[in-house]
């Protein structure tokens, strides 16, 4: 008798703590759930250009994808809605429409498109003919490492864990099947 009352008491005190601890559970598998499909559902939406975009630039799509979604938060930084800029390309030498934005310094100029092709198709043809990017196009198109790590070594992003970022979403979604298209 005495075994059952015991653990009738441990159980009733700890109720509230093991509620808590399911909520926890709860919300943060919800959060990693969206946060899983608002990326997949980006790659969905957008794989086809950046295949297009592979073949007519010789960029791996893995590579573009990749960046599409890491720049632009799957699609939902202010960035990409109010500029549908998908990669964080400033204003240098651009004479079309543009958004500011705070980035590294307050404020900056951003390149503006009106739909999220034009981004693309503008990344595309930033990297082929910018001279700093010019070595990448010596690596295989399904080189994703050699791509990640060369973009930032050329200085397309300011963050040091940018090489490792795009390899972690290249991998996670098996974007490198892509590159094979």
């Amino acid at each position: 008798m005495f075994y059952p009352v015991y653990t009738y008491y441990i159980s009733s005190r700890l109720r509230p703590l093991a509620l808590v601890v399911s909520l926890l559970i709860a919300i943060t598998v919800s959060a990693q759930t969206k946060w899983n499909s608002s990326y997949q559902q980006y790659i969905d939406r957008y794989k086809e250009i950046a295949i297009e975009q592979m073949k007519k630039y010789k960029i791996p799509a893995s590579i573009t994808l990749a960046q599409g979604v890491f720049e632009s938060g799957a699609g939902k930084s202010d960035l990409a809605r109010c500029g549908n800029n998908h990669f964080g390309i400033k204003c240098h030498g651009w004479t079309g429409r543009t958004v500011y934005y705070d980035d590294d310094a307050r404020n900056e100029c951003f390149r503006a498109y009106s739909n999220a092709r034009e981004s693309y198709e503008d990344h595309s043809r930033f990297l082929v003919t910018g001279q700093r990017y010019q070595s990448l196009f010596k690596l295989s198109i399904r080189d994703y490492k050699g791509w990640a790590h060369g973009l930032k070594r050329c200085g397309y992003a300011t963050n040091p864990q940018y090489a490792q970022k795009l390899i972690g979403v290249i991998e996670t979604y098996e974007l490198y099947k892509y590159d094979r298209e």
